[in-house]
């Protein structure tokens, strides 16, 4: 096969398959410094460090009636990824945050997700950091439905993961690093199950995938799993301090022993906010008429976190 020329090989880009674009809906990328709709041109440098050595930081943040939630949360996080890998950004924080408003208005959607990435930036092959020159900066904007009243009534299935959790020097950055979770994903889908859990060498659960877990304890208290070998998501530490107004909120090693014995078992996500979990490792969570079905400090929670965020987040 022999080269072609600039506009050939553009020609040919712009015509290939893209399964997903339909759900693209606008995108910046600091190199170019333009915000862009098609999603034909939503392109990463594969020589980005970002890419072949995840070398890089990412948010996944939610925006419902044009409101980003827990926009400052999501940069502080990112911030301190950032400090860890010593990685500085392209431009400052001030200007990433307005970034990030810019593509939530150019999305010209209500509602949706957005993903916020910095990375290492292009340069080359190798994995020494100093082939990059300048760090990479994209944020896009993507369409996503909002979860149904039904879908927080039938709840959630969990199981134990075969996968350990991450040690904690990873665990605690939200790198671009995801093959455990892309594992426990897999696992779940070949289990016909929802979310897969960690569990560490002692038998202390850890985190989902991708979102926090905890319980309502036999004691009716909100317990969260210690903070040293997860992401603290942000979605967690909001509903810790919400329900803090309304039930003990502490965190704690919770084991499979602990699950067997709550009221409730939760799940924490920016896009779904919380949720119940039904049965775990294929029996009913909870006790008494909730027993097997969402109970109430789930379906309270999701709504008092709903009602947070509107209030507290960056409107666009």
């Amino acid at each position: 096969m022999n080269p072609v020329d600039a506009q050939t090989y553009l020609q040919a880009l712009l015509a290939a398959p893209r399964p997903g674009s339909e759900k693209y809906l606008a995108f910046y990328d600091h190199r170019i410094g333009l915000i862009g709709t098609d999603p034909r041109l939503l392109l990463v440098p594969l020589d980005d460090h970002l890419c072949h050595r995840g070398d890089g930081l990412f948010e996944s943040i939610c925006f419902r009636d044009r409101t980003i939630f827990a926009l400052d949360e999501h940069l502080a996080r990112m911030r301190d990824g950032a400090r860890a890998l010593t990685l500085t950004p392209p431009c400052s924080w001030e200007e990433m945050r307005a970034r990030i408003l810019d593509v939530a208005r150019a999305s010209g959607q209500e509602h949706g997700d957005l993903r916020v990435f910095l990375g290492r930036g292009p340069g080359g092959f190798g994995i020494s950091p100093a082939q990059c020159p300048e760090a990479s900066f994209y944020v896009v904007a993507l369409q996503n439905a909002l979860p149904s009243e039904a879908f927080y009534q039938k709840g959630l299935t969990a199981f134990a993961s075969a996968i350990p959790p991450k040690q904690e020097y990873l665990a605690r950055i939200k790198n671009t690093n995801y093959l455990p979770n892309v594992f426990m994903a897999a696992e779940a889908l070949q289990k016909g199950m929802d979310v897969a859990v960690t569990f560490d060498e002692n038998g202390v659960m850890g985190e989902a995938a991708i979102a926090n877990v905890g319980i309502i304890d036999k004691d009716g208290r909100l317990l969260c799993p210690e903070l040293g070998r997860i992401l603290p998501g942000t979605t967690l530490l909001a509903a810790m301090d919400v329900a803090a107004g309304r039930m003990p909120v502490l965190s704690g090693p919770i084991r499979k022993a602990d699950i067997e014995t709550a009221r409730e078992m939760l799940l924490f996500t920016s896009a779904t906010l919380c949720v119940g979990i039904t049965r775990f490792d294929g029996r009913p969570v909870g006790q008494g008429e909730h027993k097997g079905r969402p109970g109430p400090a789930a379906l309270w929670l999701k709504d008092a976190l709903l009602a947070r965020m509107l209030a507290e987040g960056a409107r666009f």
